[in-house]
């Protein structure tokens, strides 16, 4: 995190996109670390997965599965690659990716960029099979049936994924969240397990945060009448909270610091929907142990980070790990297990 410190001016000194880029592509050509040990604690079983620490990558990030084995030994206890379409599309114009520094956020109208699951695919078939690994599906943006794109991402990429997360609510893709209401979200659901083989991966749900009263009920009935494995809260938000930088009219999704009230406010409601029935894995303004530990005690069994790896860099996921077994044993709980739902 020292060395991230020293090289972030010179990162920030590019656009954001830019600089992304660049990060994937030194991270490819550098030899994946061993994967890093985690104080026992911290292991946790969620979906039949034994996960050794809770923090992880959210997808986006590595959008292709270029870096997942790099990102695993930098520190995350599991990495979700992705968003992944059945085909390559290039997503929207350029610039749209824009760093807000004096907000600790970022705004973002990516549009599911993406080189399309067959050639991420090839990439994840020739990989060591190491750590959990994770992989968002999600459809083209200019699909007939979007229901079919998602069945097919199932199919294509449960064969290399040990859990399955369909992203429904990107905000960036006209229509896509759409999905998320009544008949459709079933629709979609039953359609995503029948394309699952009997010895496939779990099966995740990723929401937005931008959701109306009764939505939470309605969307647990249907990932438990479905049997999907967890649900990932949230997504990024198209609200717009007090912003102070000069990009805080950008359109596209807002995530970081500003998002963490209303992620948080999410997960509540969604554990007091599920009753602890369904396992929740909490994303969105997670910067810190404490906010890890908040998701924690609210509910969540794992949490996500991208954002806050702009301004804190990759070490931040050990950091928080060795600082979330501190804290358990601070509080006297045994287990990671114990202090889900605590609060």
């Amino acid at each position: 995190m020292a060395l991230y410190q020293l090289l972030r001016p010179f990162a920030f000194a590019l656009d954001a996109e830019t600089a992304h880029r660049a990060t994937i592509a030194a991270l490819s050509m550098a030899p994946p670390l061993p994967l890093p040990s985690f104080p026992k604690t911290l292991a946790i079983r969620v979906a039949g997965i034994d996960f050794p620490s809770p923090v992880g990558l959210a997808a986006g990030f590595d959008k292709d599965a270029e870096v997942p084995d790099a990102m695993l030994g930098l520190g995350f206890g599991f990495v979700e690659v992705g968003t992944l379409t059945p085909r390559p599309q290039a997503g929207n114009p350029r610039p749209r990716l824009f760093r807000l520094k004096e907000d600790r956020a970022v705004i973002n109208r990516m549009g599911f960029n993406n080189g399309g699951q067959e050639r991420a695919l090839d990439r994840l078939r020739k990989r060591e099979r190491r750590g959990i690994l994770g992989v968002n599906i999600g459809a083209n943006k200019d699909s007939t049936d979007r229901v079919a794109d998602y069945a097919r991402g199932v199919r294509a990429m449960g064969p290399v994924a040990d859990y399955l997360t369909v992203n429904i609510s990107s905000p960036n893709t006209p229509g896509l969240r759409n999905l998320q209401a009544g008949g459709e979200l079933v629709d979609l659901l039953q359609a995503v397990q029948a394309s699952r083989t009997p010895d496939g991966p779990p099966i995740f749900l990723k929401v937005a945060p931008d959701l109306d009263g009764g939505d939470h009920d309605r969307i647990v009935r249907a990932a438990a009448d479905s049997g999907v494995n967890a649900l990932i809260v949230a997504n990024t938000t198209i609200s717009r909270p007090p912003l102070t930088s000069r990009h805080r009219a950008e359109t596209g999704g807002l995530s970081g610091r500003p998002l963490k009230a209303l992620a948080l406010e999410q997960l509540r409601l969604f554990r007091a929907a599920s009753g602890g029935s369904i396992p929740l894995i909490a994303a969105g303004g997670i910067e810190n142990a404490d906010d890890a530990w908040a998701r924690i005690r609210a509910g969540a069994s794992l949490v996500q980070l991208y954002s806050a790896m702009v301004y804190e860099g990759p070490g931040l996921a050990k950091k928080m790990a060795d600082a979330l077994a501190l804290r358990l044993e601070r509080e006297g709980f045994t287990s990671l297990s114990d202090a889900v739902g605590a609060a």
